[in-house]
């Protein structure tokens, strides 16, 4: 039996020409469609510019006189999870639950990995001495009073990869 070159087999498998080989013949198969990822939203709204530590105190006062928290957000606009956050946030449904509980702070903070950390006071305002990646999210009370765990502030390095229904339940959970 002589062999059959591989392009030629791919010819004869897709006309269904295979019986003279002594082999079945093949018929197409149909595939669904692959299911589309919903692609989070994102946003740019870390200021590489802007005084840092004065946005922070100036939510900080917002939210003592409203009775609110402070969500503090270090991240970066080159960094596809600190955008897709951000994205989250300027969604209909995460900013009216947002806007009546929380001051929101979105803090450049650089390049973390590379060693170019932006606004570090404001980390270890919060209590961590450096940032492992971006975004970094601090939960705050009004006076400061960091309420998510060190390890949940550090935990949102896969923003974009996180379910929309899982990141609201995170913020809704804090309540106001």
């Amino acid at each position: 039996m002589t062999p059959i070159p591989f392009i030629a087999v791919v010819a004869l498998l897709t006309a269904g020409g295979l019986e003279e080989y002594g082999l079945p013949a093949v018929a197409p198969v149909a595939a669904d469609a692959p299911v589309a990822a919903v692609a989070a939203p994102e946003a740019r709204p870390y200021d590489e510019t802007a005084d840092a530590s004065e946005a922070v105190a100036a939510a900080m006062t917002r939210a003592a006189l409203a009775d609110k928290r402070v969500v503090v957000v270090m991240g970066a606009n080159w960094c596809h999870d600190s955008r897709a956050l951000a994205g989250w946030f300027a969604t209909p449904r995460f900013a009216e639950m947002l806007d009546s509980r929380y001051e929101v702070v979105f803090v450049d903070a650089g390049h973390p990995a590379t060693g170019d950390l932006h606004n570090a006071a404001i980390a270890r305002r919060f209590g961590l001495k450096t940032l492992k990646g971006t975004p970094t999210v601090f939960v705050a009370a009004p006076d400061g009073t960091r309420l998510n765990s060190k390890k949940d502030a550090s935990s949102w390095r896969n923003a974009a990869s996180r379910d929309e229904d899982a990141i609201f339940a995170y913020f809704d959970s804090f309540g106001a």
